[in-house]
């Protein structure tokens, strides 16, 4: 049984359509809606987005991250014996069959491994990854691969400049082996449902669909929860290791807002430098953030072994969560 997880391997995917500002501002204007680069910017850090073409599915995105981390791991896909998706926006309504399960069959694997859907909105990686570290370290599964992939954009409502300026689509994924030396560190997930209805698809199901089929958000809501919870779960997973912010390397938070994502690097006490910022190009992806992020970060040389890496999110749920690694199975060479 191994000691420890490690991630041997990452990757990412961004659809071909890429929505800048300025781009959606106008498409916005010929509904009489206003608004303007510097009003996105100002309240989000956003500065572009990616836009599944009307044949991508969530499905479609995970697989090509999911090759590319496979690649980076130097596995086989029939080496894969769990896979974990994470998403709000899976290929089904009613999510089954899994998107896992889809992701499984598009990449060839045909060695009966397990396939499971993870729902934990922003916060699903992070729940996801805790999964496979666990699974990893019980002994049930050696090698894991977990992704992150959503399709926002055809949640959102775009007579509702509030939300339809902040998300993207995108995948992420992520490759964890079991290992002998440390890797993932320490975990910390929560939820309070008490805050179910401040970001939602409200929506129901109960025989029949009830409801508009569009996000609601409320912001300030959000934004006010998110900063009180990040450093708390973060400070959370050190104590568990037996360390301190001081020696985290890099700060990979879920890209929704840089004011959140800056709000949180102060409270711990990180200078701005260490912590990994990609919502500028790709807006809020949901549970795709953190591995896009992670990804961008260990291919341009950012992120190497030895480093210590905090990893967090807040989702709708509401649902928070953490992950501290240190990397130790990253390829001397990409």
């Amino acid at each position: 049984m191994a000691l420890y997880s490690k991630i041997i391997g990452t990757g990412s995917y961004l659809p071909a359509q890429r929505v800048t500002n300025a781009d959606l501002a106008a498409q916005l204007a010929a509904k009489g809606i206003e608004t303007s680069d510097e009003w996105i910017v100002s309240r989000s850090g956003i500065s572009a987005r990616h836009f599944a073409a009307a044949d991508e599915k969530s499905s479609d995105l995970a697989a090509n991250a999911a090759k590319k981390a496979l690649e980076m791991a130097r596995l086989a896909p029939n080496d894969i014996d769990l896979i974990i998706v994470a998403s709000s926006t899976p290929d089904f309504f009613g999510s089954f069959p899994s998107t896992a399960c889809i992701v499984q069959q598009k990449l060839g694997i045909t060695n009966n491994g397990a396939a499971v859907d993870v729902q934990a909105v922003c916060s699903g990686f992070v729940y996801a990854l805790s999964t496979a570290d666990a699974f990893i370290r019980a002994g049930v599964h050696k090698n894991v691969l977990v992704i992150g992939s959503e399709v926002f954009s055809r949640i959102l409502n775009f007579n509702d400049r509030t939300t339809c300026v902040l998300f993207g689509d995108g995948a992420g994924a992520v490759v964890v082996t079991g290992s002998d030396e440390p890797g993932i560190l320490a975990t910390a997930l929560h939820a309070d449902g008490s805050h179910s209805g401040i970001l939602c698809m409200p929506n129901s199901f109960g025989g029949a669909t009830a409801g508009e089929a569009y996000l609601y958000m409320d912001g300030p809501a959000v934004f006010k929860l998110a900063v009180s919870v990040l450093e708390k779960v973060a400070h959370e997973a050190l104590n568990k290791a037996g360390m301190t912010a001081a020696q985290i390397d890099w700060l990979v938070p879920h890209q929704a807002n840089i004011r959140i994502m800056n709000g949180t690097a102060k409270k711990m006490g990180l200078p701005l430098d260490k912590m990994v910022v990609t919502v500028d190009q790709h807006g809020n992806t949901s549970a795709a953030s953190i591995p896009l992020a992670l990804d961008a970060a260990v291919r341009d040389g950012r992120i190497k072994n030895g480093h210590n890496v905090m990893m967090e999110g807040v989702g709708g749920g509401f649902t928070w969560g953490a992950v501290l690694a240190t990397m130790s199975g990253l390829p001397d060479t990409l």
